[in-house]
C-alpha cells in the first residue's frame, strides 16, 4: 500500500520479515548499501508537515510496517502487509551482518546505552563485529558535517550495516543522507531497538504485543511525551482509513 503526501508517494514495499530478511542478505553478500524505514503512525504524523522528512522517506529502498495500524490501513487497502518493528530487527540484522562477514555500526541513543545493546549483541552472535559505536551530541544535525564525516568513517571502516537508533526524523535523515555518502552501507533505522536491548527502556511484554496493546505500555510508562502523540495519530487516522479504501 501507499500513502501520498502532497507530490509525494511513500510505498510500504516490504510485505513481511522473511521478504525483509532474504532481501538485505542479498544486499550484504553483494555489499550494495540500502536505507531502510519502518513506517507507523507517528511518522504518518510527521509527514504530513516536514517537507525534509517526506524527501528522506521518498529515498528509502525498503519500508516495512512498524505499527498494527499500518497492518490494519494495509488489509483495508486489499494489499495485506505484516507487522516488523524495527526493533525486533536488530538482533536479525546483525546475524545477517554476521554470516555476511561485514562489520556493524551502531549509532544513536547513548554511549551507555551503546555499551550494554553491544554487549548483548555479541552475546547473541558471537562472530558479529561491532566496529563503531558513536552516540551524537545533543543538537546533531543528520545531514550536516558531523553526519558526513561519520559516513565517511564508515566507509573507511569497510562498515557493511549501520543500526540507526537516533529516533524520526532524524534517523531516517541520516540514512537517506548515507546512500548518497556511504553508498556501501546498510542503513537500519530500528528506533529504540538499542534502548531495549541495553535495558534503557523496557519494552512492553510479550502478551501486550500479541494484543496490540503495545501503545498503551509506553503511554503509561512516558505519559507527557506519549499521550499527545497518540491523539496526534488518531486524529489523523479517518483520512487514513480512507486513503486505505480508496487503494482497493
Amino acid at each position: 500500500m501507499h500513502f501520498r503526501f502532497e507530490n509525494t508517494v511513500i510505498k510500504v514495499n516490504v510485505p513481511d520479515e522473511a521478504t525483509l530478511l532474504s532481501t538485505v542478505a542479498t544486499r550484504l553478500a553483494n555489499h550494495q548499501g540500502f536505507a531502510l524505514a519502518t513506517i507507523n503512525l507517528d511518522h504518518l504524523v510527521k509527514l504530513r508537515t516536514n517537507a525534509t522528512f517526506r524527501a528522506a522517506y521518498a529515498a528509502q529502498d525498503l519500508v516495512v510496517a512498524d505499527g498494527n495500524p499500518i497492518v490494519w490501513l494495509s488489509y483495508l487497502a486489499g494489499k495485506p502487509v505484516h507487522l516488523v518493528p524495527g526493533s525486533d530487527m536488530v538482533i536479525p540484522l546483525a546475524r545477517l551482518a554476521a554470516d555476511a562477514g561485514v562489520k556493524v555500526a551502531l549509532v544513536g541513543t547513548t554511549a551507555h546505552a551503546l555499551d550494554a545493546a553491544a554487549r548483548q549483541i555479541e552475546h547473541e552472535i558471537p562472530n558479529v563485529t561491532i566496529a563503531l559505536k558513536h552516540a551524537p551530541p545533543m543538537g546533531f544535525d543528520p545531514a550536516g558535517a558531523q553526519a558526513t564525516q561519520l559516513m565517511q568513517q564508515m566507509a573507511a571502516l569497510n562498515i557493511g550495516l549501520c543500526l540507526v537508533a537516533l529516533s524520526a526524523p532524524k534517523q531516517e535523515i541520516f540514512a537517506a543522507r548515507g546512500r548518497k555518502t556511504a553508498p556501501n552501507v546498510g542503513f537500519a533505522s530500528i528506533g529504540a531497538g538499542l534502548d531495549f536491548l541495553s535495558g534503557d527502556q523496557s519494552r512492553a511484554p510479550s502478551w501486550m504485543r500479541d494484543i496490540a496493546m503495545e501503545w498503551l505500555w509506553r503511554a503509561l510508562s512516558n505519559p507527557r511525551r506519549m499521550i499527545p502523540r497518540y491523539f496526534a495519530c488518531a486524529a489523523i487516522l479517518p483520512a487514513e482509513v480512507k486513503n486505505a479504501i480508496s487503494q482497493r
